[in-house]
């Protein structure tokens, strides 16, 4: 199919953008990678009346240390958050969930930001922002305003951004550097969207665990941390019993749907098992990083 008739037009500033979505009327859409806007407008599961390309806004490219936080631009391609050097040394489990993010066109010309305001919950960049606390920045006609992540999805592909608002990056928080992380993924096809993924952060303190951290995704409606089983193991040794708890806990608070690539039971089944190899994988590199 062939997407409805729109106006395009290419944003000179991120102030030309908003003024021109202000002038839609709510009916205007950001485009910048449009690896996921494109198939549905070719679907007409939405008809925007006007894009705004972003893609000729200098300085939104960029990857960048802002105080404590990682910034990623809105115009950061997947390959470039995939290669960085500062996500790599100072959010590591960034990185490693981005070699399972989709193929070779898709990584060139979608973006991390653009993914987050998709809010698919089978997408591994939502996930991160809810791993480590990101904070969305959106500019409209009426100002600036920064929405934490845990006030941003408000459902599968729902968010809180209003129709008029750009988003311009997206701060991540860094990870100590005796934090260890896991994170496993399972896809009918590797590149595809997941059936489940589990993250795990955490760091060790007179050998046990501290700051735990768990995240799942594709098991629910949004993205989301599981705090049951991250209570399981926080603070208390890692034996083989805590793991099967926190396990148990986790596959316990997830909702999964039920679709025709897999079953809501057999979807809470992989859940346990990349949580365990996630846990694994975090402690295991959480004793490497501790202090001597």
């Amino acid at each position: 199919m062939k997407p409805a008739v729109f106006d395009y037009v290419r944003a000179e500033s991120v102030a030309h953008a908003a003024e021109v979505l202000a002038g839609a009327g709510g009916d205007g859409k950001v485009i910048a990678g449009g690896q996921s806007l494109m198939p549905m407008m070719n679907f007409r599961l939405v008809k925007p009346s006007v894009l705004v390309d972003i893609n000729a806004i200098a300085g939104l490219d960029r990857v960048e240390l802002v105080g404590s936080r990682i910034r990623v631009g809105a115009l950061v391609r997947h390959f470039m958050t995939a290669r960085d050097p500062l996500i790599a040394q100072r959010a590591p489990v960034v990185t490693a969930a981005m070699k399972h993010v989709a193929h070779l066109t898709v990584r060139n010309r979608g973006t991390f930001c653009g993914s987050v305001c998709h809010a698919d919950p089978a997408a591994e960049m939502p996930m991160m922002t809810v791993m480590l606390d990101g904070e969305i920045h959106a500019v409209s006609t009426r100002g600036k305003r920064m929405i934490p992540i845990n006030e941003f999805f408000a459902g599968s592909l729902v968010t809180s951004l209003e129709p008029d608002e750009v988003v311009t990056a997206i701060d991540l928080a860094t990870m100590p550097p005796n934090m260890g992380f896991g994170f496993h993924e399972f896809a009918r096809r590797h590149g595809d969207y997941a059936l489940a993924a589990v993250a795990v952060l955490m760091r060790r303190e007179n050998g046990r665990p501290r700051d735990v951290r768990i995240a799942v995704m594709g098991l629910g409606e949004m993205p989301s941390r599981i705090p049951t089983a991250e209570t399981v193991i926080e603070g208390n040794e890692l034996s083989d019993l805590t793991i099967a708890r926190a396990v148990e806990s986790l596959r316990a608070a997830v909702s999964p749907n039920t679709d025709l690539h897999a079953s809501a039971d057999y979807r809470r089944h992989l859940a346990g098992a990349l949580a365990k190899r996630a846990i694994g994988d975090a402690w295991l590199r959480a004793r490497e990083a501790e202090p001597a």
